[in-house]
């Protein structure tokens, strides 16, 4: 398998060329804060387990953890900076996604993306589609989220 990391000779767009089955991706970091997890909760999933240390030590998880919705938000942000860098953009054709453990305050996580399939396009010369599986994984390299998505990627030329 050939793996590239971010930072190390990645083309800054690749094309529906640039992939191959087996092909491993890696992202930056990046860390978590108690703050985050909070700000995130607050807009978009104001469950009191993101929102309350006390109120999350008496839940489910035992203590602070981010939204799944936060999780993904920062998947995607570790792809589009450099963990998956595809022309014209990361332009989803379909998802699936699983949470495995929480992130919590203090958690560093980075994505490792394989890509699984490339179909160029029957009606469309321009284009194809790559699915890849996507781990984002915490400092101690347990997967927090797990990740099929089917994306449309326009050739270089």
């Amino acid at each position: 398998m050939e793996q590239v990391s971010a930072g190390q000779g990645t083309p800054v767009a690749l094309g529906l060329e640039d992939f191959a089955v087996g092909q491993i991706y890696e992202s930056g970091t990046l860390t978590v804060d108690a703050a985050d997890i909070k700000g995130f909760a607050a807009r978009f999933d104001p469950q009191p387990f993101h929102l309350d240390e006390i109120a999350a030590r008496g839940s489910f998880f035992g203590g602070l953890a981010a939204s799944g919705w936060h999780t993904a938000a920062l998947t995607m942000r570790l792809l589009v900076t450099g963990g998956l860098p595809i022309k014209g953009g990361m332009i989803g054709a379909g998802v699936e996604l699983a949470w495995s453990r929480p992130v919590r305050p203090g958690d560093t996580l980075r994505v490792v993306s394989e890509v699984i399939e490339v179909r160029p396009s029957r009606s469309k010369p321009d284009r194809g589609f790559v699915t890849v599986q996507s781990r984002t994984l915490n400092q101690k390299d347990e997967a927090v989220q797990e990740m099929t998505s089917r994306v449309m990627v326009f050739r270089r030329g």
